[in-house]
């Protein structure tokens, strides 16, 4: 399993560019970041808290190649037991009063499971029925990286688009 706690998108066809502004960004914030992978247009990177990071990372301005950047809590096997396993476990960071969603990436070659049947699946262990798509106070971010996943509960101001930033 990795050990990044952060992951960060970008277009595929300009990997050089995108490790630059990941370096740059992040000693703008003042955090040192290893970066552990950067192919087909996802960076992993070691940081020491990515959730501050990411909030942090959000006030800049001007960002050119990178899209989002999205913190890690758990590594699991991408296998939908696996997955319900650790998502089951975190989900108890939202709690009774919160509206949540599930936000889902597949990249490089992610498990070939239609869409729809993961949600199903990766949402049912999921005690709290008050789900938000629109204004959720709790994000569950799952992103499947070929045969593992990185899975996350976030605040909304713990994942960012940098997209938005152009």
């Amino acid at each position: 399993m990795s050990k990044a706690n952060l992951l960060v998108t970008f277009d595929p066809t300009h990997v050089e560019s995108a490790k630059k502004e990941i370096e740059e960004k992040l000693s703008e914030v003042k955090e040192k970041g290893k970066l552990l992978k950067a192919e087909d247009g996802l960076a992993q990177i070691s940081v020491k808290d990515a959730k501050k990071a990411v909030k942090a990372l959000s006030k800049l301005k001007k960002f050119a190649i990178t899209n989002r950047w999205i913190p890690v809590d758990k590594w699991t096997n991408a296998k939908i037991p696996d997955m319900q396993k650790c998502i089951k476990t975190l989900s108890k960071e939202i709690s009774a009063k919160d509206k949540w969603k599930l936000d889902l990436g597949k990249h490089q070659g992610a498990v070939d499971i239609p869409q729809r049947d993961l949600i199903v699946k990766l949402t049912e262990v999921i005690e709290n029925p008050n789900v938000d798509l629109e204004k959720p106070t709790k994000i569950v971010r799952v992103d499947i990286i070929g045969k593992t996943a990185a899975i996350s509960i976030l605040n909304k101001d713990e994942i960012f688009n940098a997209a938005d930033k152009r």
